[in-house]
């Protein structure tokens, strides 16, 4: 019942998307007379926003702080960890957005540094010529389908969305995420939630932490946080529908989708 509920609120939101965004993911109420996204819920956008922010001051920062006097050898293999887990979401989208080759690149990366590697916590496969290219998630995939990004959303915790990138992030709970299939929906005696839950959580201190400047220089150079952030954010998602062969460096691995979707 509950994967038939979700299946619904999926195909209510890719309907909404379309009606708010038009097919072409172009038109008229989901931007402005600029050509931006629209912000149709900036009311409700802003109270999350101001609600994510003092999570962040009470919480997330200071966690972030600490956790940058772990020794580097620790920072760098949980790094190279969330990197190497998160490519069981970015192989299928691979695939989704035709791209074989690379789907094929990133599984040899994935088997070699979740083997040799130690569960991913070293990087043997870059030295095999097996780089670690940028992420793919369900929402870049709905781009590249031709679906519009919708209007813009702050969602409670997780952070900046768009209606397009909310709906990719559902594809998580219908079986997307063979990591979250293995600790939460099939809970084992070797898995649990906690296991997926911690990952995630440790994934956004490692975000936080890697941008701690970043945010502070934003905020105080800022009229507008808010609207810093979502110019942020949406530009980042646009640049990552459009590079997804570039390759990074797993320690500057900074994007949005280290919190917002996996």
């Amino acid at each position: 019942m509950k994967k038939i509920a979700l299946m619904i609120t999926v195909f209510l939101m890719l309907a909404l998307n379309n009606a708010i965004a038009g097919s072409d993911g172009e038109k008229s109420l989901s931007k402005n007379k600029n050509g931006e996204v629209k912000d149709c819920f900036e009311g409700v956008n802003r109270a999350f926003f101001a609600f994510n922010k003092g999570l962040d001051n009470i919480l997330v920062e200071p966690l972030a702080k600490g956790y940058r006097y772990l020794p580097s050898p620790i920072r760098t293999g949980t790094s190279n960890f969330l990197s190497n887990l998160s490519l069981v979401v970015t192989v299928p989208n691979n695939v989704l957005q035709g791209d074989i080759g690379l789907a094929g690149k990133n599984t040899a990366r994935f088997a070699v540094n979740t083997t040799v590697g130690i569960l991913g916590l070293f990087d043997p496969a870059a030295k095999l010529g097996l780089n670690n290219y940028e992420k793919e998630d369900y929402g870049q995939s709905l781009a590249t389908w031709g679906v519009g990004e919708g209007c813009y959303l702050v969602l409670p915790v997780l952070g900046p969305s768009t209606a397009r990138d909310t709906v990719g992030s559902l594809a998580t709970f219908l079986g997307g995420d063979a990591w979250y299939n293995v600790t939460v929906r099939n809970d084992t005696r070797y898995f649990s939630d906690f296991d997926y839950y911690a990952s995630r959580g440790t994934s956004g201190v490692d975000f936080r932490a890697k941008n701690l400047e970043s945010f502070d220089n934003l905020e105080k150079n800022s009229m507008d946080f808010y609207a810093s952030v979502k110019s942020l954010y949406l530009q980042d998602r646009r640049q990552k529908i459009l590079n997804s062969k570039e390759v990074i460096d797993t320690m500057n691995d900074s994007d949005w989708e280290e919190i917002e979707t996996q």
